[in-house]
C-alpha cells in the first residue's frame, strides 16, 4: 500500500510516497541529522508508480525517536502499535520524482489509474491545479515580466478578485500541514501563492500553445534586435517564458505594466467596503412623488472575520470591533468608497457629506444598480448584500399552456409525437401567469420597479410591450407535441420568441411527461405471462413508463438505486413488447452493451425471468461476422455484447436495423470523447435505453453524453451546455440553472430511492443477488494449469490423500478466481488481471455514490490484503480490515468506528474471524468475495448486517465465477437441495467424496467463462 505526498517547490512539483511494506524504523539515532525515511517508498517503486524525474527531497516530518509517524493516509494490514510519546518534528530524507511546470499540472489534473492513496498535501494541490485552470478558461490572468540579468521572464499571473479572491483565501485556510515539510514552518499564503501562481502560469499557456504566437505575422525583413516588447509577447507562449533583452529595456517594459501590478493581486487589505441595498417599506408606493424610495448603505467588512460587519456611521465613530484589525478605519472607508466610484460614478453624489454612509436612489437608479453596478462592484472584491427577492427574481417571460386529447385515446395508441394540441400563451413573471388585472396594472405604473404580490419585481416597459403585441398576434393557435416537447427542452437564449419562455404547462400524457411523473399516472401495463416474475408495484410502473417512451420513440434512462431491479424491468419490456401486437419488436433484435463482467449476469437474469426470450452472447475470439451475424440475428431476440466489442466491431453493428438498443451501466460512455460514446452513437434504433444508476458520477458532462445517446440534441452541443448548466451548477453553485436541467431532462429519467417509503414498502428485508463476472485470459490460462496438474494427483491417490488432493485442488482454484497474485504469491498492483476485482469495482463504486456501505467477506487473508489497500487507493477513501490476528481491543475499535456516523465505507473481513459475534448495522450491503460452500456459514456472515437495529433493507451479493467451480457448485446446490443439508455440517467436505469424472467435471472451465 502507497500513500502519495507531494509539493511545489520553484517551477515543479514534487511526489513522494510512504510504502506499508516496509519497515516501520530506522536502526539510526542521529537525531540531529538527515535520515533516510524507512518506509519511504524506493526510487524503484516510485518512478514505476509515478511519473517524473528521480530526485530526493529533505522534509520535517512529525517523528518518534527512531521513525516518522504513519500519515492518516497510510494503510496498514496489521496498525503500528501506539505510543503515548508527543511526536517531534525531525528530518528525514526522502526518495522523490519531479514533474515540471505543464507537466506538473497535467498530472495533478488528471493523474490516472494510480495505485495507491492520495495524501491531503495532494488532495490539496489538486484543488489549486484545478482553480488555475478555471482562472485560464475564464481570462482571469494577467501577463507580468520579471527582469533578470540577462533579459527577463515572461509569465502569466492570476487576477484574483471577488469570488475567486475568496476562493484563495479558502485554499491558504486549508493548507495541510504536509504541505509545509520541505520548507519547514513556512507562511501558507507564500506557499499557496507560488503554487497557484505557477499552475496558472502553465494553464495559460498550455491553451495557447494551440493557438500560437501572439506577434502579428511579420512581413519584411526581420531586425537584428527583436524589440523588447515583442520578445516578451513570444515568450509569454514559449515553454519557460525566458527571453534575451537589454536590461534597461526589460525595466522600462516592467514600468509600463506596473499600473496592472496591484489589480487582482490578492494582497490582504483588513477590510473592504461593503454595500447594502435597503428597500423601501412595505407601504411605499411606487408613485412619482416618492423620488427617493431605496438607500445603498455603506459598510465595512473585515476580511479576516468576514461575520464581522460595520456600518459606516460606527466607522466614523471610531471603528469598533473593527479596530482590532484596522488603525484608521474612516480612512480605509474613503480609500474603498473611492475606489468603488471609478466602477460607479453615482457614488460620488454620496461622497460629498464630511461623513458619507449611504446613498438615496429612485426606481431607475435602483435598477440601474441592480442590474450594472452591482455585478461590476462584486467583480473587483466588494461586498455585496442583495435583497432576497433580487436572489430570488423572476424575469418577465412567456408561459404556454396546452391541451391535447384525453388519455383515454392515448390508450388506445392514438397519441405520440405528431399528436395536434392546442395551446396558449400567457405573460408570467417566473413560474406564475400574470392576471389581465395584473397586467393593467403594471402597465398603468410605468416605473422599472413595480411591488407584485407582496414582492418587489423588475419590469422593462419595452419587454412588456413586446410582449403584449406578440399575445396580440400569436396568443392561441395548434401545434404538434413534438414542437411542445422541443419547446420545453429548448435553452431561453435560443427560443425565437420576443420574452424567454418561462414554463409549459400541458394535460393528459403530455403533461405528465413534461412534469416527470408519466410513471405514476399512466395505467399499469400487464406483463406478459411468460415473464417468470412478479413485479412489484413500482418495477410495473417502471414497466409502463419504459413501454410509453418505447411507443412515442423518445430514449428513456432508467436510473434507479442499485437492488431495485433495472434488469428485470428491462426484461419485462423485451418480452411483454415481443408477446404483444408490436411488429418492430417482435422481428428486430435488441442489441445491449454491458461491461464485460456483467455478461454473465445477463444470461443467468434471462433463464431466469425470460428463458423464451432467444439470447445470443457477441463476445469473446470466436464470435460471428458478416453474413454469419446477420444470419444469427434473423433468430434472436437479444443480443448482449460488451462497450469494447462493441467498438471493435462497430462496422459489422451499424447496418443492423435494431429494435433497441440498451446500455447498462450507461456511465460507461460518460466520456464524449471515448471510443465507446462514439461507437454506441452510430447504431441505429428504434428506441434507446439507459440503465445506470449513476447517471452523473463526477462531471455534469456525463449526464449531456448519456442523454444525447437517448435523445441526440436535446441538451444541445457540448460546448453549449457546459456554458449554460456544467459551467454556472458546478463552479457556481447556480440553481436556476440546475432547476432548468432538470426541467428539461426530467420527462425522459427515471429514479427511484431505497429510501423512498414507497418504494421501501415494496422490497423485502434482505435481497440477495448472485453476481456474475468472467476471468480475464489470465485466470483462464492459470486455472486450467491448476485444473490439469490436480487431476492427475487425484486420480493417482485414495483415501486421506485424495481427499488432500481435491480440497487443494479446490483452494487453489478459488484462489485463482479472486485473483492471480494470491496463488503465485505476488505484491504486484492489482490492476486489472482480475474479472472478479473488475466487478467488485463497480459495485463498490455505485455503493459510495449513494453513500451506503458494505461488508466484504472473504475466507483468504492473502486476498483481503491485496484488496484493501487496492480499494482504499482506487476510492481515496479508509478500508477497514478485520483478521484472526487483530487484538481483541483493536478489534472493537474498528466496529465502534464502523458504526460511527462518519466511520469508513467498507469493511473488509475475514470469514472466521468476522462471520459471528458483531453488530455491524451501518452496513446495508454484503458482499461474499468468494464463496464457503456452506450456507450456514454465508447467512451467519450476513447476519452482521442483517440483524435487530438494521433499519435499511440488505443487499447480498454472492461472487460467482461464469463457468468455472463457483457456478458449477452453486447450480449442485440448488438442483439438489438434500445437498444443502448435507453442508450445513459438513462444511466442503461432501465434494471430497464425488467421482474423478464428476470432479473434472466440477473443475473444467466450461464455455463463457473467460472475459476480455
Amino acid at each position: 500500500m502507497f500513500a502519495v505526498h507531494g509539493f511545489w517547490s520553484g517551477d515543479g512539483l514534487s511526489l513522494w510516497a510512504e510504502d506499508s511494506d516496509l519497515p516501520t524504523s530506522t536502526s539510526s539515532q542521529a537525531v540531529r541529522s538527515v535520515r533516510p525515511h524507512p518506509f519511504a517508498a524506493t526510487a524503484d517503486a516510485l518512478t514505476g508508480l509515478l511519473p517524473g524525474t528521480p530526485t530526493t527531497a529533505e522534509l520535517q516530518l512529525p517523528s518518534q525517536r527512531s521513525a516518522p509517524l504513519d500519515s492518516p493516509e497510510l494503510l496498514r494490514v496489521n496498525p503500528r502499535r501506539a505510543t503515548r510519546v508527543d511526536p517531534v518534528l525531525s528530518s528525514w530524507r526522502v526518495p522523490a520524482v519531479r514533474l515540471e511546470g505543464a507537466a506538473g499540472l497535467a498530472w495533478l489534473t488528471d493523474p490516472g489509474q494510480v495505485a495507491a492513496r492520495f495524501g491531503a498535501s495532494v488532495t490539496h494541490l489538486r484543488d489549486l491545479a484545478r482553480f488555475a485552470r478555471d482562472l485560464a478558461e475564464r481570462g482571469r490572468v494577467l501577463p507580468a515580466v520579471t527582469p533578470t540579468g540577462t533579459g527577463g521572464v515572461a509569465h502569466w499571473r492570476p487576477v484574483l478578485q471577488g469570488p475567486d479572491a475568496l476562493a484563495q483565501h479558502r485554499l491558504v485556510a486549508a493548507l495541510p500541514p504536509v504541505s509545509r515539510a520541505a520548507g519547514g514552518q513556512g507562511d501558507a499564503r507564500a506557499i499557496v501563492d507560488e503554487a497557484l501562481h505557477r499552475l496558472t502560469d502553465a494553464a495559460v499557456r498550455e491553451r495557447l500553445a494551440e493557438a500560437g504566437s501572439l506577434l502579428p505575422a511579420r512581413r519584411g525583413r526581420r531586425p537584428t534586435v527583436e524589440p523588447v516588447a515583442d520578445a516578451w509577447l513570444g515568450a509569454l507562449t514559449g515553454p519557460d517564458g525566458r527571453f534575451a533583452a537589454p536590461p534597461d529595456g526589460v525595466a522600462r517594459l516592467a514600468q509600463a505594466l506596473s499600473p496592472w501590478a496591484q489589480l487582482g493581486s490578492g494582497e490582504d487589505e483588513p477590510a473592504r467596503a461593503t454595500f447594502r441595498l435597503v428597500e423601501p417599506p412595505a407601504d411605499a408606493t411606487p408613485a412619482v412623488d416618492t423620488p427617493q424610495p431605496w438607500r445603498l448603505e455603506f459598510l465595512l467588512q473585515s476580511t479576516t472575520d468576514p461575520s464581522l460587519l460595520i456600518p459606516a456611521p460606527q466607522a466614523w465613530d471610531g471603528g469598533g470591533p473593527l479596530r482590532r484589525w484596522v488603525d484608521r478605519p474612516q480612512e480605509l472607508l474613503l480609500t474603498e468608497l473611492g475606489r468603488a466610484s471609478r466602477l460607479y460614478p453615482a457614488l460620488a453624489t454620496g461622497l460629498r457629506s464630511a461623513r458619507p454612509d449611504h446613498l438615496d436612489l429612485d426606481h431607475a437608479d435602483a435598477l440601474e444598480f441592480l442590474t450594472v453596478a452591482a455585478p461590476a462592484l462584486d467583480e473587483a472584491g466588494f461586498g455585496m448584500l442583495m435583497p432576497n427577492w433580487w436572489r430570488r427574481r423572476r424575469p418577465l417571460g412567456l408561459r404556454m399552456t396546452s391541451s391535447t386529447p384525453t388519455d383515454a385515446a392515448a390508450t388506445e395508441g392514438r397519441f405520440g409525437r405528431d399528436q395536434v394540441a392546442d395551446f396558449e400563451w400567457r405573460l408570467a413573471l417566473g413560474d406564475e401567469s400574470l392576471t389581465d388585472a395584473e397586467i393593467e396594472a403594471i402597465a398603468a405604473t410605468k416605473a422599472p420597479l413595480v411591488r407584485l404580490r407582496g414582492q418587489w419585481v423588475a419590469v422593462d416597459p419595452e419587454q412588456l410591450r413586446r410582449g403584449l403585441d406578440f399575445l396580440e398576434r400569436e396568443g392561441t393557435g395548434r401545434t404538434t407535441a413534438a414542437q411542445v416537447l422541443a419547446l420545453a427542452a429548448t435553452h431561453p437564449e435560443d427560443v425565437d420568441l420576443p420574452l424567454r419562455v418561462s414554463g409549459i404547462e400541458a394535460d393528459g400524457w403530455l403533461g405528465a411527461l413534461l412534469a416527470g411523473t408519466t410513471a405514476e399516472q399512466l395505467e399499469p401495463v400487464a406483463p406478459t405471462e411468460r415473464l417468470r416474475a412478479n413485479l412489484r408495484p413500482y418495477q410495473e410502473r417502471g414497466l409502463s413508463w419504459l413501454t410509453f417512451l418505447s411507443r412515442v420513440g423518445l430514449g428513456a434512462c432508467l436510473a434507479d438505486d442499485m437492488g431495485l431491479g433495472k434488469t428485470l424491468q428491462l426484461l419485462a419490456l423485451e418480452a411483454t413488447e415481443r408477446d404483444g401486437t408490436d411488429e418492430a419488436a417482435e422481428h428486430l433484435p435488441s442489441l445491449l452493451l454491458c461491461p464485460m463482467s456483467l455478461i454473465g449476469n445477463w444470461q443467468a437474469e434471462v433463464r431466469k425471468f425470460a428463458p423464451h426470450l432467444r439470447l445470443h452472447v457477441h463476445h469473446g475470439p470466436q464470435r460471428l461476422s458478416g453474413p454469419d451475424l446477420t444470419d444469427r440475428l434473423a433468430e434472436t431476440d437479444i443480443v448482449v455484447t460488451t462497450y469494447s466489442t462493441a467498438t471493435r466491431d462497430i462496422d459489422d453493428l451499424e447496418p443492423v436495423s435494431w429494435n433497441r438498443v440498451v446500455l447498462d451501466e450507461a456511465q460507461a460512455i460518460k466520456n464524449r470523447h471515448s471510443r465507446a460514446a462514439k461507437a454506441v452513437g452510430r447504431l441505429q434504433a428504434r428506441h434507446r435505453v439507459a440503465l445506470t444508476g449513476t447517471p452523473v458520477e463526477n462531471r455534469l458532462g456525463e449526464l449531456w453524453s448519456i442523454m444525447n445517446f437517448l435523445n441526440p440534441g436535446l441538451l444541445g452541443s457540448p460546448e453549449t451546455f457546459r456554458a449554460r448548466y456544467a459551467i454556472p451548477v458546478e463552479r457556481h453553485a447556480d440553481t436556476d440553472a440546475a432547476v432548468r436541467l432538470r426541467q428539461v431532462t426530467r420527462p425522459y429519467l427515471l429514479r427511484r430511492v431505497k429510501t423512498d417509503p414507497a418504494i421501501i414498502d415494496d422490497l423485502p428485508e434482505k435481497i440477495e443477488v448472485k453476481q456474475y463476472y468472467r476471468l480475464t485470459t489470465e485466470q483462464a490460462s492459470l486455472y486450467q494449469s491448476v485444473v490439469d496438474d490436480m487431476m492427475d494427483r487425484i486420480a493417482g491417490s485414495d483415501g486421506i490423500e485424495r481427499r488432500g488432493n481435491v480440497l487443494a485442488a479446490m483452494t487453489k482454484l478459488k484462489q485463482v478466481c479472486n485473483h492471480p497474485a494470491q496463488l503465485l504469491h505476488e505484491r504486484s498492483a492489482v490492476g486489472r488481471r482480475s474479472g472478479k476485482v473488475i466487478r467488485l469495482e463497480e459495485i463498490v463504486e455505485e455503493i459510495l455514490a449513494e453513500d451506503d456501505r458494505a461488508l466484504l467477506f472473504t475466507q483468504y487473508a492473502g486476498f483481503a490484503e491485496l484488496v484493501v489497500p487496492h480499494l482504499a487507493a482506487r476510492f481515496g477513501t479508509d478500508v477497514l480490515y478485520l483478521h484472526g490476528g487483530t487484538p481483541r481491543a483493536a478489534r472493537e475499535r474498528m466496529v465502534e468506528r464502523f458504526q460511527s456516523d462518519q466511520g469508513p465505507p467498507m469493511f473488509v473481513l475475514s470469514l472466521k474471524a468476522g462471520g459471528t459475534g458483531l453488530n455491524l448495522t451501518a452496513a446495508n450491503h454484503v458482499i461474499h468475495l468468494d464463496r464457503w460452500w456452506n450456507p450456514a456459514v454465508e447467512n451467519q456472515a450476513t447476519d452482521r448486517a442483517f440483524r435487530i437495529g438494521q433499519k435499511r433493507n440488505v443487499q447480498v451479493r454472492k461472487f460467482i465465477g461464469t463457468g468455472t467451480l463457483e457456478e458449477k457448485i452453486d447450480t449442485l446446490l440448488e438442483e439438489k437441495a438434500a445437498l444443502a443439508d448435507m453442508v450445513v455440517s459438513d462444511g466442503e467436505g461432501w465434494l471430497t467424496e464425488l467421482s474423478t469424472g464428476d470432479l473434472r467435471e466440477l473443475f473444467t472451465l466450461s464455455e463463457g467463462a473467460v472475459g476480455e
